[in-house]
């Protein structure tokens, strides 16, 4: 008689409840990354960048809804990679390769590629570190290089000039193109940038951090994408900064350490 296989306990039981609405929301980010594409296979190019960012918010809520129901687990996790690389890696790559780099021969599809391809590799060098014991940058509160929904905004960086001036200069390829480049090796380079979770703000200011949060959403209502220009400017501004801090953090470590 053929003994049956022994079926872990996790996957015998499926998905419980409390794990079906961060995983629905991440799923959403999925599809509205993707459908970012089909936008901009029609030239709806607002709508194009606008479902891809859309997405970015619904990626930043699965996680949180997942601690606040108890319901992180490894089928979660994987998702949220397989997502992140769709939405933030392959749509923008598509985008914004029908938007200028197809009118670059050649080089532009590789450099699409690249996007993608650096984005799914970030995505993997996190999943392979994520039970390390030794974590530099994450036992600091600081992020190995720029997480892909990130990456994903600022490659639209050109886009969003483009829509606030007309000018046609900013698709031009000899701008998209060097770019995309900075872009995906931002992604999958080792530099430490800040982590908002690791974020603590003082109890004098936390009121004023609300109005200012408050004023952003009227403002992504109103001005999406000079307020989307800012923002990518300010994340730019702050790199160097996060480098900076992160040295002063591993000297102050290895000082109390000595």
């Amino acid at each position: 008689m053929r003994r049956r296989r022994a079926v872990p306990r996790g996957l015998r039981r499926g998905i419980s409840l409390r794990q079906v609405a961060p995983n629905a929301v991440t799923a959403m980010a999925l599809c509205f990354g993707l459908t970012g594409v089909r936008f901009a296979m029609s030239g709806q190019w607002e709508l194009a960048v606008g479902s891809v960012i859309l997405a970015g918010v619904l990626d930043g809520l699965d996680g949180r809804i997942a601690r606040l129901l108890h319901g992180e687990s490894r089928f979660g996790a994987e998702l949220d990679s397989l997502s992140d690389s769709i939405a933030f890696g392959v749509s923008p790559a598509i985008i914004i390769y029908l938007w200028s780099l197809q009118y670059l021969p050649k080089l532009g599809w590789v450099l699409a590629l690249a996007h993608a391809l650096m984005c799914a590799l970030r995505l993997a060098r996190f999943n392979a570190a994520i039970d390390a014991d030794e974590q530099p940058h994450k036992s600091a509160g600081y992020m190995t290089g720029v997480p892909a929904p990130t990456g994903a905004g600022l490659v639209f960086v050109p886009m969003y000039l483009w829509f606030v001036t007309g000018n046609e200069l900013f698709r031009s390829v000899y701008v998209v193109a060097p770019w995309t480049g900075f872009v995906a090796f931002l992604m999958i380079s080792s530099i430490a940038t800040f982590s908002w979770s690791a974020l603590r703000l003082r109890r004098n200011i936390r009121l004023e951090v609300i109005a200012v949060a408050g004023l952003l959403a009227a403002l992504l209502l109103t001005e999406p994408w000079a307020t989307l220009l800012a923002i990518s400017a300010l994340y730019l501004a702050m790199i160097p900064f996060g480098i900076m801090s992160y040295r002063k953090v591993r000297m102050a470590a290895r000082t109390a350490t000595a």
